[in-house]
Parts: C-alpha cells; structure tokens; sequence
C-alpha cells in the first residue's frame, strides 16, 4: 500500500476579493466588499500616472480583501454565481481567477440600494506544505519548480473537490 506523500497535497491558501474604481464607485465597492466578508478592505494606491484614465500617482483605484479562514466554504458559494464553471485560461500557475458581474447574484444576498449594481473579481490562491520556507525572513529557503502548482493539478483539483467544469 502506498501512501500519498503529504508535501505534495494542494490546499487553498486565501481567496481575494477585488474591485476597481475611483472616488465615490470605489467607495461603493468597499462597502461591498466589507458586506460580503464582513472584513475591512484594503485600499490599493496607484503608483503610476495614465492620463487617459485620468489616474495619477497616490490615488485610490482599488480595495482588496483576503480570505483565509473559512475560505472553501466561501469559495463554494461565489463558484455557484458563475455556475460551478470555469474557463481554462482564467487558469494560471498557483492560482486562477475569475469575475462576478452582480453581486445580486450569491445566494444569501440582497440588493443594497447604497451600493446598486456593480462586479467583483475573485482569486483563488493554492499552496503546497513548505511554501513558508520561501516566505519568512530568517533563515530563507529556496523553493523547487516542483513546488509549484501546474494548471492541470489546479484543474483536477478543483474538479475532484468543487466538481467545477472546465470549457
């Protein structure tokens, strides 16, 4: 009888919750972020200046915020939005992420006449066991190619746990 090797197993590391915007929508999406997690979000500073956009350095043009904690059980219900269906190239190496138009749309929420229509994106970030030795500042490790998580490990793992399907 073989044993699976244990540092090989692919867990879920956070689920990230994004939207963009400036002024008053980005504010919109902070309070809708802040009412789908109950969490404070972050607010994301550009670094650049693009004026067809009109975006100028220091300014807010998004808010993210992480789920680490409880974070296959909110996978499963943004999942059911897009009907458990995934396109293979939302898919990249230790991640994939994919858009929600309305967020009216996550069973359990109501319309908030405050925020109105408006989308999110979320990421969906995997790890191995190990990932920490890269991480932390004292005594650094390097870590393997094979440490990382390969689109169709993502595949059959969302496949086997979430029965996601893929176009």
């Amino acid at each position: 009888m073989m044993k699976e090797n244990l540092m090989r197993e692919i867990k879920i590391e956070k689920v990230v919750l994004g939207v963009g915007g400036t002024a008053e929508y980005l504010e919109k999406g902070v309070k809708l972020l802040k009412l789908l997690t109950q969490k404070e979000p972050a607010k994301m500073m550009s670094r650049k200046r693009i004026p067809s956009l009109g975006v100028r350095p220091k300014l807010e043009v998004g808010a993210v915020v992480t789920i680490r904690k409880g974070a296959e059980e909110f996978l499963k219900k943004m999942l059911i939005t897009i009907d458990n269906v995934l396109k293979k190239k939302q898919i990249s190496e230790n991640n994939f992420s994919f858009g929600i138009k309305e967020y009216i749309e996550i069973p359990g929420i109501e319309y908030q006449r405050e925020i109105g229509i408006m989308g999110f994106d979320v990421t969906v970030v995997f790890k191995r066991t190990g990932r920490r030795v890269g991480l932390k500042k004292i005594k650094r490790g390097k870590i393997p190619g094979k440490q990382k998580i390969s689109r169709e490990e993502i595949i059959k793992f969302m496949e086997e746990k979430f029965e996601t399907k893929f176009e």
